[in-house]
Order: C-alpha cells, then sequence, then structure tokens
C-alpha cells in the first residue's frame, strides 16, 4: 500500500496492541471452515506493489482506476491526519507532495484470518521525502484485505517507523490538513463496538498489571503485533513477552474514541486512541493510536493481530 508518509519517530509509549475474549484458537478454528481458497501470496503481494508503485510515480490515472478496484468501501487506516476512510486515503495515497526514489518490500507474510480475509505484514525500506520532511527508511506495515465480489481489495493499512525503543524521540514531522471529505471512522452499524471496546479495555489492563495468564486467555493462539517501535512481533510468545517485559510501568490507562469495521461475519477490526499514565523505558508515555484486528470464535472476539502508532 502506498507509504504513510509522516508516521515519524516515536516518544516511547505503551508496547501493545490489544484483545479480546477467550476461546480456541481463531485462526485454526476458521480455516476449517473456510470453503474460499485463500488468496495466491503473490497475488496479493502484487496488488500492494502496484499501488506503491502508483504512488511513487503520482500517476493520478493509475491511482484513479485502482480506487474502483483496489481500496474497499470499507477502508479505514492511518495516515498524516489521522484516521482515514476511503475517500480521505485516495486523497493522501496521492502521492502529490512527495518525492521517492526507491523503495522496497521484504520479510512479506500472510495471515488467513477466514475465508476472506487475508493479513499482509511486511517491512518496507523508502528512500525519499514528503512535505519536505525524509520518509523513514524503514517501516513494519500492515494492510488487511477483504474478498467482496470475487476479488481482494485493501480495507486497511498502517505502517510504524523502526526506531530503538530506548533512544526514540520525538521527530519532525510534516504538517497536513485534516481531509475536509465525510469524517473518517464513520460507524459501521454492523459492528458490535461495545463488545470489541471492552475487550480491548481488558487487554489494557491486563499488559498494565502485566498479568500474562490473562493475555494468555485473551488472545488467539497465532497472533502477531506491530509496536509503536515498528517491531514486529510474528509470535503469541514474542508478542506477550513484550507486553509482560519489565520496560512499563503504569499506573492507569485509557482506549477511547473507537471505530469499529466488520470485515466479514466473523473479522472485525478496531481502531482507537489510547492513552497511558506512566513511564516506558524511563519516559512518559505518550498518546498512541491503536488498530486491533479480532476474530469471532465460540461467540467470543478474540485478538489475532494489532499495531500501535504514535499519536500526532
Amino acid at each position: 500500500m502506498p507509504r504513510i508518509p509522516s508516521i515519524a519517530l516515536a516518544a516511547a509509549t505503551a508496547l501493545f496492541l490489544t484483545g479480546c475474549g477467550g476461546g480456541p484458537p481463531a485462526n485454526a478454528t476458521l480455516a476449517e471452515k473456510s470453503t474460499s481458497p485463500p488468496p495466491a501470496r503473490e497475488a496479493l503481494i502484487a496488488l500492494e506493489k502496484g499501488a506503491i508503485e502508483a504512488w511513487r510515480t503520482k500517476d493520478a490515472k493509475s491511482w484513479d482506476s485502482y480506487l474502483s478496484s483496489f481500496l474497499s468501501g470499507k477502508f479505514i487506516g492511518y495516515g498524516a491526519s489521522g484516521k482515514l476512510d476511503k475517500a480521505a486515503a485516495a486523497k493522501e495515497y496521492s502521492g502529490a507532495d512527495c518525492e521517492i526514489k526507491r523503495y522496497a518490500l521484504s520479510n512479506e507474510r500472510i495471515t488467513q484470518l477466514d475465508a476472506e480475509v487475508a493479513l499482509l505484514t511486511y517491512r518496507s525500506t523508502v528512500d525519499g521525502q514528503c512535505a519536505g520532511q525524509k520518509v523513514p527508511a524503514e517501516s513494519s506495515a500492515a494492510s488487511l484485505y477483504v474478498r467482496e465480489g470475487g476479488e481482494w481489495k485493501k480495507a486497511f493499512h498502517a505502517e510504524a517507523a523502526i526506531v530503538d525503543a530506548k533512544t526514540a524521540s520525538p521527530g519532525p514531522r510534516a504538517k497536513r490538513k485534516p481531509p475536509q471529505e465525510a469524517p473518517a471512522g464513520a460507524a459501521d452499524p454492523e459492528a458490535d463496538t461495545e463488545a470489541l471496546l471492552t475487550a480491548e479495555r481488558a487487554i489494557w489492563e491486563a499488559w498494565k498489571d502485566h498479568d500474562r495468564a490473562k493475555l494468555e486467555a485473551l488472545t488467539a493462539a497465532e497472533m502477531s503485533f506491530i509496536n509503536i517501535f515498528g517491531t514486529y512481533f510474528d509470535s503469541k510468545n514474542e508478542a506477550l513477552n513484550d507486553w509482560t517485559s519489565p520496560g512499563c510501568e503504569v499506573k492507569t490507562v485509557r482506549v477511547t474514541n473507537p471505530t469499529a469495521r466488520m470485515l466479514s461475519a466473523r473479522v472485525a477490526v478496531l481502531t482507537f486512541d489510547g492513552a497511558a499514565d506512566g513511564l516506558c523505558f524511563g519516559q512518559k508515555v505518550g498518546a498512541i493510536w491503536g488498530t486491533s484486528v479480532y476474530v469471532k470464535t465460540g461467540g467470543r472476539w478474540v485478538w489475532s493481530f494489532g499495531i500501535n502508532l504514535p499519536a500526532r
């Protein structure tokens, strides 16, 4: 997906994202019930690279054609101005204020969340600038694709600059005016936002308390996570080791401003604002733009993936 240009260096802040209700391994359970074939790895990566190339070359004609076939009407994500819906994303990802010399994708990984939803994660390397600011050289990125009318379309994108958690500090960020289209993140009437928000808050509380047993129960057996420092954890054990490490001492947490999207009958994405009162690596915790992906299993929402960004 076109890079969100101004994901910049972060103030040290909470290391986790969230999840919810327990139950059997979400991905394994859904895989057994899938009736549609999974997307070809090469096909999704080709879609991602095609969009990035249209962004890099500022090819408005190519990008306009992508809008009808590439972005889902359910799209939600994060950009320089915060949450984006499809219209706002199309404007931000146009690349009009960017000069990109080179880019590359590596470490691509696809996770099938159910028959209709796939997660693509990767590392992006970029040489260029946007709005007069140098684009972070390396970032961890995540995109969600949904099957609509037999075609795979993008329903979410975000990326976090890769920085050293112990030395990261706020860096200069390109300033942009928020999009003037309809408010990004309008409510999805089919999404059980309150249930997802309750699940989200439960994990933040468990993170605050370093409660590994509770985190084990609230998350899927197969899970992955990208923290605000761009670190990618590709397994449950790695993520929970991070969440329960002694790096953060937090007194209280807050999860507000939720927006939920149903990507299929059993997969939902929740975006939100997160905050905590405390220290991580000796620095005051900053505000977070968070995203969590849930899979409904046994009547419960189970956390399966998350990515956190430093709020701007």
